[in-house]
């Protein structure tokens, strides 16, 4: 959220981690610290990076074959549906959570100061439950594969989405209805500051803080775990004398699983346990604390970068389409432009989930 400028203290509330109160202070002067320039250098570094890997995932997967429509398969719109969600993450929070620790107020009016911490708790919602719609979808592809063709459509697919924004943004809504554009502040009477307001409603925070923790990152850990477990067990119990290239693809397949669960808890972890902690203990205020928040922020926005290498770079079939939408002589050699290119989950390739761009 927003910066109090005083003589002693540097005092933030953040639009990300909101803290309690509505305000946190840290013992330094505005101005004068190295985070006014590194945090939104390395900020930017994550934007930058971000915005350009699931710019790519949008246009390749989004892309117009000659003379019809895009393709689309159950994996694909689940691709490209979290990239939607990664890409307008990134967009919202990134510049504005820049200009908390660089400007000593909010400078962006009423309007953006409701609207922009709305989008940031629905888009982050939206890409925590896509991935869970991505694990299930994993899930009955290779455990059921037989039905899979009837439950993994282009139309439950879509219905699937469409339900995960209407979740999103309905849990997004107490967020909106208690952020709060204010003025005269009295340490600063003269600056305008955006900050979370829940006037006599403890009890209504923690409740909401704590679902949020619940539906937005424990139950999410827990079914992408069991999903991915089930996918392993199924392969390893029901695949037989294999040849050493499927050896290989299953030890591939186990170490994707572990990466995919690894980040998804590394990445979140430490804001829930920033978020719990000023809820219901005395979170401390120091250097210390404050550079655990950074690097919080740091792995929540990685996590919106690194989904597009996990979930579609990892595919060679996905960079094959990617030589075919940019065909530049000097950095990417062009496909073979009779060969159909199609791009799989290949993280899980011993199943058929194989699905055209």
């Amino acid at each position: 959220m927003e910066e109090v400028a005083t003589d002693v203290n540097f005092c933030t509330t953040d639009m990300f981690f909101k803290q309690a109160n509505g305000s946190t202070c840290w013992p330094r002067k505005t101005g004068t610290g190295p985070e006014i320039v590194i945090i939104p250098v390395l900020f930017g570094l994550i934007f930058l990076l971000g915005m350009v890997g699931n710019t790519l995932v949008l246009v390749v997967l989004g892309r117009l074959p000659p003379g019809g429509r895009p393709s689309r398969s159950a994996t694909n719109i689940f691709i490209l549906n979290l990239s939607i969600a990664d890409f307008s993450f990134l967009l919202f929070c990134v510049p504005f959570q820049a200009t908390i620790y660089t400007l000593p107020e909010w400078v962006f009016g009423a309007f953006f100061c409701k609207w922009v911490h709305y989008l940031v708790m629905a888009t982050m919602l939206v890409s925590i439950f896509t991935l869970v719609a991505m694990s299930v979808d994993r899930y009955i592809a290779v455990v059921h594969a037989k039905r899979s063709l009837c439950i993994r459509s282009k139309r439950n697919a879509t219905l699937g989405v469409s339900i995960i924004w209407c979740l999103s943004l309905l849990f997004a809504i107490p967020v909106a209805e208690h952020q709060e554009f204010l003025n005269g502040h009295q340490q600063a009477p003269n600056s305008s500051f955006c900050w979370e307001n829940w006037p006599g409603q403890p009890g209504a925070k923690q409740m909401y803080k704590v679902t949020i923790f619940v539906v937005g990152y424990l139950l999410p850990l827990v079914l992408i775990t069991c999903c991915y477990t089930k996918v392993l067990y199924h392969l390893h119990k029901k695949v037989k004398n294999i040849s050493r290239k499927s050896e290989r693809s299953k030890r591939k397949t186990a170490q994707t699983v572990l990466l995919v669960v690894a980040v998804f808890l590394i990445s979140w972890l430490p804001h829930h346990i920033i978020t719990m902690w000023v809820e219901f203990g005395q979170f401390p205020m120091n250097d210390i604390t404050f550079i655990f928040r950074i690097i919080s922020h740091c792995l929540a926005y990685g996590n919106s970068c690194i989904n597009p290498i996990i979930y579609a770079f990892l595919s060679e079939n996905f960079r094959n389409a990617c030589r075919q939408v940019f065909t530049c002589k000097f950095l990417l050699r062009p496909a073979p432009a009779e060969k159909l290119v199609r791009v799989r989950m290949e993280n899980f390739s011993t199943t058929h989930s194989t699905t055209n761009v």
